[in-house]
């Protein structure tokens, strides 16, 4: 080869690997370009991904805590009924005794020597027992004259009444009870039909 022909090779060689280079200087800001629309793409996805599940999490925790606050206030209302209850189970128990002690009241008789003194005694006994009840919240119904209603009595028999309407109660078998504003048995009536 010629010194000519080796001279044209290098300067071939040089404008081929120029062109390569400035092919590959515009392909790269291309490149570049692209990757960086693509990466706003992802970012902005990525974004709005992170909004949503923060917006899910938000609304879960908002759930969580009103859950917790109506758990609270139901556990409070629970406590308050237990403490103003307590004594339901002894008052329930108790009542049986005080019925006793009304019957033995009633069949007494009449004040006459001993017989008197000891139904004065009884009724001491059952007027403390009563007190003692009451101050826990115990009330006897009065149901005698008033309209039955099913919530309060337990209507056991029907009579004919001259002097009452139909549905009134006339009188009572056996007393009924509220312990504070719950009725705790009701009262057995006789209504006059």
């Amino acid at each position: 080869m010629s010194t000519n022909e080796t001279k044209e090779n290098e300067q071939m060689a040089e404008q081929q690997e120029e062109q390569v280079n400035a092919d590959a200087g515009q392909a790269e800001p291309n490149l570049d370009e692209e990757v960086a629309e693509v990466e706003v793409i992802e970012a902005d996805s990525l974004a709005d991904e992170y909004k949503r599940q923060a917006e899910e999490n938000h609304g879960r925790y908002l759930r969580a805590q009103a859950d917790f606050d109506n758990f609270r206030r139901r556990t409070q209302k629970e406590k308050e009924e237990l403490a103003q209850y307590a004594s339901l189970k002894l008052v329930n128990q108790l009542l049986p005794v005080v019925d006793n002690f009304q019957r033995a009241l009633q069949t007494s008789g009449g004040e006459n020597g001993e017989a008197g003194t000891f139904a004065k005694g009884v009724e001491m006994i059952y007027r403390q027992l009563f007190e003692v009840l009451e101050n826990e919240g115990l009330k006897k119904m009065e149901p005698v004259g008033q309209p039955f209603d099913p919530e309060h009595h337990q209507a056991i028999m029907a009579v004919e009444s001259d002097e009452h309407e139909e549905g009134i109660v006339v009188e009572v078998v056996q007393s009924g009870y509220w312990l504070k504003d719950k009725v705790i048995r009701p009262a057995m009536v006789k209504v006059s039909g």
